[in-house]
């Protein structure tokens, strides 16, 4: 169907805080894998001393992420908002569980190979960074200025949650055997969980919300060709993908 859009936002949609409370956890999640492997630094400072680990994964990070960032911002009008923050956040995930599961496959013990993969995986986190943040950024105005807003703030809570959550791990087996190690690792699988949870709010939840279906739409009639896959998502097909299966079909029926 088509939604007819009006020229004034209506005085109450529904879903409005569930929204703003979405988009603080998007904010969280954009940045929460990155600061985990900050706040986990006196681990790998410990596993890779010959490498200076705390200067060398920064210096990695950077560049995969500038540069993404410089593609992305080049063909922003021919990628597709949903796919791109969905990518992004699907990179956060596997990234940060590849970092547990290599834990987990060489027994914590360091070396160069190691070492090589922690750097590939933390050069995936601003390959992720990149897509998620102008991406969410951009979808997000479209719509309320309080949706940015809550965007922000968590980003903003991401550092001091994480850096919190990294205390209560490190307690939680500092006084076992190996204790330091089992600390990262279940701070990492609590991390890898919310990045888990951030894909199945944006792809999931958030489209369907009626505000965020009224703002999308609005777009979509003022010209926006990068929501149409969000409209797609919440069953809303706009004039313009009508027109194309409608001109699509007579070819399928000649063949």
């Amino acid at each position: 169907m088509t939604l007819a859009v009006e020229t004034e936002t209506p005085l109450r949609l529904e879903g409005k805080y569930k929204a703003m409370a979405v988009c603080w956890v998007l904010g969280i999640g954009s940045l929460i894998s990155w600061n985990s492997m900050l706040t986990i630094g006196d681990y790998y400072n410990n596993l890779f001393k010959k490498y200076h680990p705390t200067r060398a994964l920064t210096l990695v990070y950077q560049p995969f992420a500038l540069g993404t960032m410089a593609i992305l911002a080049y063909n922003e009008s021919k990628i597709d908002t949903r796919k791109r923050n969905i990518t992004g956040y699907i990179i956060f995930f596997a990234s940060t569980l590849a970092l547990l599961l290599l834990d987990l496959a060489t027994s914590g013990e360091g070396g160069l190979g190691p070492f090589l993969g922690v750097c590939v995986f933390v050069a995936l986190f601003g390959v992720a960074d990149a897509h998620v943040q102008g991406g969410i950024v951009g979808d997000l105005s479209f719509m309320y200025p309080e949706f940015m807003q809550s965007f922000f703030a968590g980003l903003a809570a991401s550092g001091a949650l994480t850096s919190g959550l990294r205390l209560l791990t490190k307690a939680a087996f500092e006084k076992s055997h190996d204790g330091l190690r089992k600390g990262v690792m279940l701070f990492l699988a609590i991390c890898t969980s919310f990045e888990f949870v951030c894909i199945l709010l944006y792809a999931f939840f958030f489209p369907k919300l009626p505000i965020v279906k009224y703002f999308r739409s609005k777009a979509a009639s003022e010209g926006s060709k990068t929501v149409s896959a969000d409209l797609a998502a919440a069953g809303i097909q706009t004039k313009a993908a009508q027109f194309c299966r409608l001109k699509m079909k007579p070819n399928n029926m000649n063949g």
